[in-house]
């Protein structure tokens, strides 16, 4: 299986490359902003495109040409202003969704925010709400195609290593998880296909990350 990862340069997208080249079944494809950027991957073995998220659709489908899904894991990061955030985290989504269209991709996994309801976006502080609203619009545009879909809503973010064990379902409460363990359940996600049309919350709980997945 080969696998598309937009936002292969963020923390989680490097974690979910280096799971996915270590599974000894799957490839990876990176898809990077810069040229430079590249060599991390080509170390691990992972296949290399460097295209930007803001561009065109057909950029992005060209990216995707022979792969068997996509993990859309990009994000404009927490030091920008609400532009990026939509040019990113929503139109970059949406485009991405896009492109797996024009590809022929059916498997589509979206790495979102914890919680992305309307009453998420009413309650987010005025620095947050630009986020809350684009990861809304750009899993509500997911949720209206015929991709087979995954949303992977997981909590605050750390850079702990990771523990191997979580707790997943549709709601829990507010918790935190590392990169590397939201990286080992995107992969049990794309290797499941029970989580087709489903989404989720995830946080560090004691589950083994493959059991969590089973049991959505």
């Amino acid at each position: 299986m080969k696998i598309l990862v937009v936002g292969a340069n963020g923390q989680i997208g490097k974690h979910l490359v280096k799971t996915i080249q270590e599974s000894g079944k799957s490839i990876a494809r990176a898809m990077i902003r810069k040229q430079e950027q590249a060599s991390y991957f080509e170390s691990l073995g992972a296949e290399t495109s460097v295209v930007n998220i803001e561009g065109e659709i057909a950029d992005i489908a060209k990216a995707a040409e022979e792969v068997d899904a996509i993990v859309f894991t990009a994000g404009s990061g927490p030091h920008t202003g609400p532009d990026k955030t939509i040019a990113v985290d929503l139109d970059g989504a949406v485009k991405t969704i896009e492109a797996a269209k024009v590809a022929g991709v059916k498997r589509f996994i979206m790495v979102s925010s914890f919680d992305t309801t309307r009453n998420a976006i009413q309650e987010a502080p005025d620095s947050f709400k630009p986020y809350v609203i684009a990861k809304h619009y750009a899993d509500e545009w997911l949720r209206e195609t015929d991709l087979d879909y995954t949303i992977v809503h997981p909590g605050a973010l750390t850079n702990d290593q990771g523990t191997g064990q979580v707790y997943a379902a549709t709601e829990v409460a507010r918790g935190s998880v590392s990169r590397e363990d939201v990286a080992s359940v995107i992969y049990e996600c794309i290797e499941n296909h029970s989580t087709i049309g489903k989404a989720f919350q995830v946080v560090s709980g004691e589950t083994p990350i493959k059991e969590a997945i089973k049991k959505l």
